[in-house]
């Protein structure tokens, strides 16, 4: 009984969660958005004006994503012209299929070549393909085609407008989700840490935990830097938003800190093999610092809800006194070892008292003040310069393949669609455009959801079908499931591909009987998209991640040398820790994460097209390594007072930087001829040397 009232309890703070998340207000926001002007078109006789407002609205709200308002502004702006202007130029093209077909592709590929100026022009990308794809299913019988474009740029600005007030309503809500995953992600990083103490524990299995755990936190350490840095002062939130941020900084040097700690996990295995007891009460101490960053999380902006120090501290002594109590019976190393644990684990949880201590809403002339012009620098701006279009317009470039790729099967898909009995053609084009990515494994993954969750929906409406006959029963199901689907795009696609599937079939419910038809179409017309997605990231000019790894080994070399160059830098002339030394480390974590998400790709390719793989992962492997070591004389250097760095140091990280040149050289030229000298003493350079 206490197991099912755990697994109720768990699933309903689950869902409560679920509804109070920023995907979930978003997803209402374009609800909203959607029906309200239909409502308010039916009631005055403006039905089609109301259809155009809703679809202006609908087709420029993916740009409304995560990020710093103006940002988000720019974004539904930019949407709403580019449906504006695609939807004008649909409204001209009646021409034979034969010349149809090439100006439709033109079209695609010049409104997904877009997506070369990053992820929210990806987005708005996205908004012009739909707004193409679903003019064809809508045309205008009293509207001319001007003034139906308008109305479709009017409805982006009437979601501009409810976007901006919904964000007056409660412009905290964005940081606060946020910052609780980032607790959320931190707490089970420092888990995974604490059980790999475990000798009995599969380390392997572990580190691969660890690695993805960093990717994800890195994520979300760039997307709260735009939220955090680059929101106004003028909001009203500024004493907010800078104590926000120095929490953010404790939780970037509680990552930085475990991994400028790694261990040497086979010689602790010795230890606690040898002297077990110790196991548990360092375990002891990181899962209650896991706990309690849970614990805020949950609390959320409630500091009477904030955990205490008391019972941690008491973990502390416990260890200190076990240490201090056995000293007799450890040699030197292993003392040595654990004092450096314990050290390791104050700083960690000195960064915990922190993050209460801000969130304990101290007076502002007590917390730290953080440089908001120095911050910006942290902030990888996208270049908008429109050379960035000429230089990608190359087959060399992912965007360039992938534009060209989803053009030509555009083309295939509405040829299909129009020569065959498809009761909807455009959900062909649909699927394409949703399903197909720059990656081979991304679209396969989306490929396997849009099909299952299509199947799952189908077989839900199915049932209905034979249990409901209200029309608006049927309406209001079909704006709850889209409501739903939308909130769960980014956390599950195929959760969302069902839903989507149930809202779209419970609207052609309404306005068709035969419904049973529309269902087997919907599926029917989903397999084929799906088919001809994958169809084409396999044959037409794919895209294999060893292509371009060799691209994310280059960067992530580049930028590990030059942190080692900052770390020198700053050893020989010490005081105050300068910006760019920050910005260096933060870029090496930057290009680590972004190789290990390489590697991950190129997994999830066919085994023909993982080129030297075992070389890319020990390289992937070695590069993390360095990155550590990196961290931890960094670390040391800030932390202890230290001797002149002597001339030894010195010549050391010069033949350092030396040998990472070497590496570059050979990336470059994919050959190491010069190296064979000391490349068995070197196997960062060796495998560099990818055949």
């Amino acid at each position: 009984m206490s197991t099912i009232r755990s697994f109720i309890s768990g699933h309903y703070n689950e869902l409560l969660l679920f509804l109070k998340s920023v995907s979930f207000s978003r997803a209402i926001r374009v609800g909203i958005a959607v029906t309200l002007p239909v409502v308010v078109g039916l009631q005055l006789g403006y039905l089609e004006i109301g259809l155009a407002l809703s679809f202006g609205a609908f087709w420029s709200s993916p740009s409304d994503v995560t990020g710093s308002p103006q940002h988000r502004k720019i974004g539904i702006l930019v949407s709403a012209a580019l449906v504006m202007l695609v939807s004008f130029i649909k409204g001209y093209l009646h021409f034979e299929l034969w010349l149809l077909l090439p100006i439709l592709g033109l079209l695609t590929f010049v409104i997904a070549f877009i997506s070369v100026y990053g992820f929210r022009a990806s987005l708005v990308s996205f908004s012009g393909l739909m707004a193409l794809v679903l003019s064809f299913s809508h045309d205008a019988e009293h509207l001319e085609v001007f003034q139906y474009a308008v109305l479709l740029g009017v409805g982006g600005l009437w979601y501009l407008l409810l976007s901006k007030l919904w964000y007056r309503v409660n412009p905290k809500a964005e940081t606060e989700e946020y910052l609780a995953e980032t607790y959320v992600l931190t707490a089970t990083f420092i888990e995974t840490r604490g059980k790999l103490i475990d000798p009995s524990e599969d380390h392997e299995k572990l580190q691969v935990k660890l690695q993805q755990l960093q990717n994800e936190l890195t994520e979300n350490h760039e997307t709260l830097r735009e939220i955090l840095i680059l929101s106004r002062r003028a909001s009203g939130l500024s004493n907010y938003q800078d104590k926000r941020l120095l929490i953010f900084v404790q939780l970037v040097e509680m990552l930085e800190t475990a991994i400028a700690n790694p261990g040497s996990y086979s010689r602790m295995n010795a230890l606690f093999m040898n002297h077990p007891h110790y196991i548990k009460m360092f375990q002891d101490v990181i899962f209650e610092m896991s706990f309690q960053l849970r614990s805020i999380a949950e609390s959320g902006s409630d500091k009477k809800n904030l955990p205490g120090n008391n019972t941690i501290r008491q973990c502390f002594e416990e260890v200190r006194a076990q240490i201090d109590l056995h000293r007799n019976n450890l040699d030197y190393e292993e003392y040595l070892m654990l004092q450096n644990l314990l050290e390791y684990q104050e700083k960690q949880f000195g960064k915990l008292k922190r993050i209460k201590w801000l969130l304990g809403d101290p007076r502002a002339a007590e917390a730290d003040v953080i440089d908001r012009k120095a911050a910006r620098r942290f902030v990888a701006l996208q270049e908008y310069n429109p050379m960035l279009l000429i230089r990608n317009f190359s087959f060399k470039s992912t965007i360039f393949r992938h534009s060209v790729r989803l053009s030509v099967t555009f083309m295939i898909a509405y040829a299909l669609g129009s020569m065959f009995p498809f009761q909807n053609p455009q959900w062909i084009l649909l699927s394409v455009i949703v399903i197909m990515r720059p990656s081979y494994g991304l679209t396969k993954i989306r490929a396997k959801d849009r099909i299952a969750g299509t199947l799952i929906g189908g077989a839900i409406a199915t049932g209905m079908v034979f249990l409901i006959r209200d029309p608006y029963i049927y309406g209001a199901m079909g704006v709850a499931s889209l409501v739903i689907a939308l909130s769960m795009l980014q956390r599950n696609f195929r959760a969302s591909a069902t839903f989507i599937t149930l809202g779209v079939i419970s609207i052609y419910a309404i306005l068709q009987p035969d419904i049973l038809t529309v269902i087997k179409f919907r599926i029917l017309d989903t397999l084929a998209g799906a088919g001809l997605s994958y169809a084409a990231m396999l044959w037409l000019w794919p895209t294999w991640e060893y292509v371009g790894i060799r691209e994310s080994i280059e960067k992530s070399v580049k930028a590990n040398r030059h942190f080692l160059h900052k770390i020198t830098e700053y050893y020989q002339k010490k005081g105050n820790i300068p910006t760019s030394f920050n910005i260096a480390r933060k870029e090496a974590f930057l290009g680590t994460s972004a190789l290990n998400t390489s590697f991950q790709r190129m997994a999830q390719e066919p085994g023909s097209k993982q080129r030297d793989a075992e070389k890319v992962y020990e390289l992937v492997v070695l590069n993390h390594t360095f990155l550590a070591s990196l961290a931890s004389l960094s670390t040391y250097i800030q932390l202890h007072q230290t001797t002149e760095a002597s001339e030894h140091f010195k010549v050391v990280t010069e033949k350092i930087e030396k040998n990472m040149e070497r590496v570059l050289q050979c990336l470059k030229d994919r050959k190491c001829d010069f190296a064979n000298a000391f490349a068995e003493s070197n196997p960062f350079l060796r495998n560099s040397c990818l055949s």
